[in-house]
């Protein structure tokens, strides 16, 4: 599955406690390469160290080795690698097993646990900047799943929807003299309600910023009708794009985009900048690892690169190569397990561009006190 298909109920669902083992096997992939011969053969090893882990734990009964094993071949079996992003993460448990494909790279593990590890796609998610674009006509309303590589269309909450419109009589028409408008007609207004009413619903199961598109007419009819799209984050004044192609519609959506992208930069910015000067602030991964595990932070920005290996002692973090790090148990993506604390208390999670954040070691948080 893509990373834009993670909405809050399936992340929920895929956290949930799972009678032991449940196997997440995680393998950084070459997405540039679709030829590359390692990566089918560092899968297969991994899903056979997994197996090996599932015969060498006595906690594993036979029957569950065997299950979960199976799924694991089926996960494996979903798998093209010539058509992988950066990442591929592999859930299996009994009767289930799931594949995610992620934009982003993720460190080379296999995971027993009684839940799956779900760290790698909460950190894809908020890094691919999900969004939504509504493609409104009077013919027809397209919805459109958006990330910061992709656009494609997405058939759930109600769309693509049609209008019932019911032609006038032509012959009353011309007694009247009067030339049928369906912008001003109670069909088009009615229609207009109900896209607004799926907007808002689609936005209450999975919030995210979403974009308009369409003539002008059109939109300020959507608006005048409802109250959703009035918060839509950017507006595209362009027809004919309800049925895409995808990337006339990427190329229209450029420059609202890159305005949205530095209107957050402003506002990250100038929450920190408060922040400072109010003395609720951390930066530096150290200090905010303290502040995260004490359920205090509520900004969290990152930038979009900054990944680190450590270890942890005396409740700090030291470099994974320093001589103090010697025999202790390594954490190969802090940062990810920083980003989840942090949603996992209610936080929110910023990726600005790299270099954004240099002057408080690529990470900083607004603390909540």
């Amino acid at each position: 599955m893509h990373i834009t298909d993670l909405t809050s109920g399936t992340l929920a669902e895929l956290r949930a406690r799972r009678p032991y083992p449940a196997v997440t096997v995680a393998l950084p992939v070459h997405r540039r390469q679709r030829l590359n011969s390692e990566d089918p053969v560092r899968l297969r090893n991994l899903v056979a160290e997994a197996k090996r882990r599932l015969e060498a734990d006595p906690a594993v009964s036979r029957e569950a080795r065997f299950e979960v094993a199976a799924q694991l071949d089926r996960a494996v079996a979903e798998v093209d690698l010539r058509r992988t992003l950066e990442g591929l993460v592999l859930f299996a448990a009994r009767g289930e097993n799931h594949v995610w494909d992620l934009p982003r790279t993720v460190p080379e593990r296999v995971v027993l646990s009684d839940t799956f590890e779900t760290r790698n796609l909460v950190a894809a998610r908020e890094q691919a900047h999900p969004y939504w674009v509504l493609a409104v006509s009077l013919n027809l309303t397209t919805l459109w799943s958006g990330s910061y590589d992709e656009l494609r269309k997405a058939e759930t909450g109600g769309f693509p929807m049609e209008p019932d419109i019911t032609q006038p009589d032509p012959e009353h028409q011309e007694r009247v003299g009067d030339r049928f408008d369906p912008l001003r007609g109670e069909e088009a207004r009615r229609y207009f309600r109900q896209v607004d009413v799926a907007l808002h619903a689609l936005l209450a199961e999975n919030p995210r910023p979403f974009y308009l598109v369409g003539l002008p007419q059109e939109l300020s009819l959507l608006e005048d009708v409802g109250t959703t799209a009035k918060s839509a984050a950017g507006r595209v004044h362009s027809g004919g794009l309800a049925n895409g192609p995808a990337h006339a519609l990427e190329q229209e959506l450029r420059p609202a985009l890159a305005a949205e992208a530095e209107h957050e930069i402003d506002r990250v910015t100038q929450r920190i900048e408060n922040a400072q000067g109010r003395k609720v602030f951390a930066a530096g991964l150290d200090e905010v690892w303290q502040t995260v595990r004490e359920g205090r932070i509520d900004l969290l920005a990152v930038e979009d690169g900054f990944q680190r290996t450590v270890v942890v002692t005396d409740s700090h973090l030291l470099p994974a190569d320093s001589e103090a790090a010697v025999g202790l148990a390594v954490r190969e993506d802090i940062v990810d397990e920083i980003i989840e604390a942090t949603l996992d208390t209610g936080g929110e999670v910023v990726f600005l561009p790299d270099g954004a954040l240099s002057a408080h070691d690529h990470i900083a948080a607004v603390l909540r006190f």
